[in-house]
């Protein structure tokens, strides 16, 4: 059975950069790695505000000076956090505040294209699995949705209950390259669950955006180098 390494922390420090910037002394790291999770957790899964979930929130950045915390969402939606007149980000400023006892310095930054970011993509299809579509056609609209967009290359991976079978099963799809072991590769990985009457379904997705050479998220990508049907189709 192979065992698969996740590739963003197999590149991390390598030719990518740490999603949380900072240095402290032994007695604080771990109390500091608690308030960055604290921080996270609250904005992802936020008590009361529904509309962050659908804002479609891809990473989390955290960035620590001497006086704040430097906060940077990188969201698919904008609107949806920052509000009329931004009035809503002023009050999710104001939580976190409250939240970790510091002065937090909140930005929100716009994702270009949602579909060649890994995390919202794993979660548009956790989100179609809940309203009962058929797995297979979610996968195979978000292969060609991605592919389209201009990535050279996506695999899904799901796990559960699939179609409602009483025994869990595994299944994947690929189209395009997803070169893992390749260190210059962009790729970028999501994973999530989709909550079904049935059961937990988990979800992965591995996106190839290009390599790092290039700044713009695979956006160059040429949609004729790779097929857009699915390549293959993996039971277990």
């Amino acid at each position: 059975m192979g065992q698969k390494v996740n590739p963003i922390a197999f590149r991390v420090g390598v030719t990518r950069g740490w999603s949380s910037r900072w240095y402290a002394s032994k007695q604080d790291y771990a109390a500091l790695l608690v308030e960055d999770k604290k921080i996270r957790d609250f904005i992802t899964k936020h008590p009361k505000k529904t509309q962050y979930k659908a804002a479609g929130i891809d990473r989390i950045e955290i960035e620590r000076t001497r006086d704040e915390v430097r906060v940077r969402l990188f969201v698919a939606r904008p609107g949806l956090i920052i509000g009329k007149k931004g009035q809503e980000i002023e009050i999710l400023q104001a939580e976190l505040q409250n939240l970790v006892g510091r002065r937090i310095n909140l930005k929100v930054e716009e994702v270009g294209r949602p579909e060649l970011q890994a995390q919202l993509v794993a979660e548009d299809i956790a989100q179609q699995l809940a309203k009962r579509s058929s797995f297979r056609r979610t996968m195979k609209r978000s292969l060609e949705q991605t592919m389209d967009a201009g990535a050279k290359g996506i695999k899904i991976q799901m796990a559960g209950r699939l179609g409602g079978a009483e025994m869990a099963r595994r299944e994947k799809q690929s189209a395009g390259s997803i070169p893992l072991s390749t260190l210059q590769a962009k790729i970028d990985y999501g994973v999530t669950e989709a909550m079904t009457p049935q059961g937990h379904i988990g979800i992965q997705v591995w996106i190839n955006q290009g390599t790092y050479g290039d700044d713009n998220d695979g956006v160059d990508a040429q949609t004729g180098q790779a097929s857009k049907k699915p390549k293959r189709s993996h039971k277990r």
